[in-house]
C-alpha cells in the first residue's frame, strides 16, 4: 500500500489513523504489516465502506479536509469498492537495528551460508559478492548505473539488492545504496576467507 511521505509523518505523530482506497479487492489485510520509511505500520482493520458512510471526521483522520475531498480522491479510480483501513505505527523497522549489528563469528557464518544459497538459486549465476563489492565501491550510485556496470537489467538487480537488504547488509538511499556496518563486516570476512584468514 503506497503511503506518501507526508502521510507517513502524520501517521507517526498520530494525526492519521485511517486510509481509504478504491480497490477491486483488498491489497492489505487486517493484522498485516508493512515496512515503511518511518517504521512498521500495522493494519488493524480492512473493511468495505459505502460512500454515504464516509464522514468529514473520518476524512480528517485520513488526512483530507472533508469527505467530499476524500471521495474526489477515490473517484480517480472508477472500478472497485471503497475500503476503510485502520492503521498505526507499531515500531521501528527491525532491519535498521539489524544493519547496525556487526555479526559475531557464528552469525557471520550463517550469513555467508545464506549468501551461498542465494547464489546457488540464481538463474544468472553467483551475484551476492559482486553486488556487495559494487555498492561498497560506488555508494549513492543510481541503481540503473550499478546494474549496467554489472551487465544486469535494472529491475532484477534491484530485486537482488532487496534480498541483501533483508539480511541487513545494505541501506537504500535517496539515490542508490550503501553497505551497512553489518554489510561491511561481511564483505571484509569474505575477503579474509579468500586470503586464508577466515
Amino acid at each position: 500500500m503506497r503511503l506518501p511521505p507526508a502521510t507517513l509523518e502524520a501517521i507517526a505523530d498520530g494525526r492519521i489513523d485511517l486510509a481509504f482506497r478504491r480497490w477491486p479487492r483488498p491489497r492489505v489485510k487486517a493484522g498485516g504489516r508493512q515496512r515503511t520509511a518511518i517504521g512498521v505500520i500495522r493494519f488493524d482493520a480492512v473493511e468495505v465502506a459505502s460512500r454515504e458512510a464516509v464522514s468529514d471526521e473520518e476524512a480528517s483522520r485520513a488526512g483530507f479536509d472533508s469527505a467530499a475531498q476524500l471521495l474526489g480522491f477515490l473517484d480517480r479510480r472508477s472500478e472497485g469498492d471503497i475500503y476503510r483501513v485502520r492503521l498505526r505505527l507499531i515500531g521501528p523497522d527491525p532491519r535498521i537495528a539489524l544493519r547496525e549489528a556487526v555479526p559475531d563469528e557464528q552469525q557471520a557464518a550463517d550469513i555467508a551460508r545464506r549468501l551461498s544459497r542465494l547464489d546457488r538459486a540464481s538463474s544468472h549465476g553467483p551475484w551476492t559478492r559482486r553486488v556487495l563489492e559494487a555498492i561498497a565501491a560506488h555508494p549513492e550510485r543510481r541503481a540503473g548505473d550499478l546494474a549496467a556496470e554489472l551487465g544486469r537489467e535494472r529491475l532484477p538487480f534491484k530485486a537482488d539488492v532487496r534480498k541483501l537488504k533483508e539480511l541487513g547488509l545494505t541501506e537504500s538511499l535517496p539515490i542508490g545504496y550503501r553497505l551497512s556496518p553489518r554489510g561491511r563486516a561481511i564483505l571484509e570476512r569474505l575477503a579474509l576467507s579468500d586470503d586464508g584468514g577466515g
